[in-house]
């Protein structure tokens, strides 16, 4: 497939890459493509009778999408026709070709689920991106709890305790403390 360039069309004026523009181009670069289509095509279905595929890597880049974005397959159709960045990134010119539909996109997710493909793919992106010098390392569980104090005034001292402050958690506000705790996500 050709190289792609996350850009504009041409006739903005003004334009800014956005965390979702600069994000893709650095998934173009590290995703190994070639080697993750080379795992799929000999379950994928081949041109025959019928209406012809959709090409391997352009499904891929849309199955990556929905993982990316935690996106439905009727969410996944939408965004391709919403954002010209994610389109871009599929190599989907809406001015030639519509969005595959959802419904294509759901037999292609169940084709990899059939066949067991996800952790095979997990495995050549992490040795691609090993060979590249890049670390996968486990994270932290983080979790925040408010320790509360009272807010009157009607002490001894006459004041507030000076530590503690108004926090918003979700929608209501408490007057308190946040303690943070922090786990390793994978036991050693």
């Amino acid at each position: 497939m050709k190289q792609r360039t996350l850009a504009m069309s041409g006739f903005e004026r003004y334009g800014k890459k956005t965390r979702r523009a600069l994000f893709l181009e650095e998934m173009e670069q590290v995703v190994p493509w070639g080697k993750l289509c080379c795992l799929i095509e000999p379950y994928y279905p081949k041109s025959g009778n019928g209406r012809p595929p959709v090409g391997v890597e352009r499904m891929l880049r849309i199955y990556f999408l929905q993982q990316w974005f935690n996106l439905s397959d009727p969410a996944v159709e939408e965004a391709l026709y919403d954002s010209g960045v994610m389109g871009c990134f599929v190599g989907i010119d809406l001015g030639n070709e519509p969005v595959p539909d959802e419904t294509t996109v759901c037999k292609f997710r169940h084709l990899l689920e059939e066949h067991r493909l996800g952790g095979q793919m997990l495995e050549a992106v992490n040795l691609h991106l090993q060979s590249r010098g890049v670390r996968i390392t486990t994270g932290t569980i983080v979790d925040a709890t408010i320790i509360h104090a009272p807010t009157s005034t009607k002490n001894r001292e006459q004041k507030r305790d000076p530590e503690m402050h108004q926090t918003k958690k979700g929608n209501q506000w408490y007057f308190g403390m946040k303690a943070h705790v922090g786990v390793d996500s994978k036991p050693s």
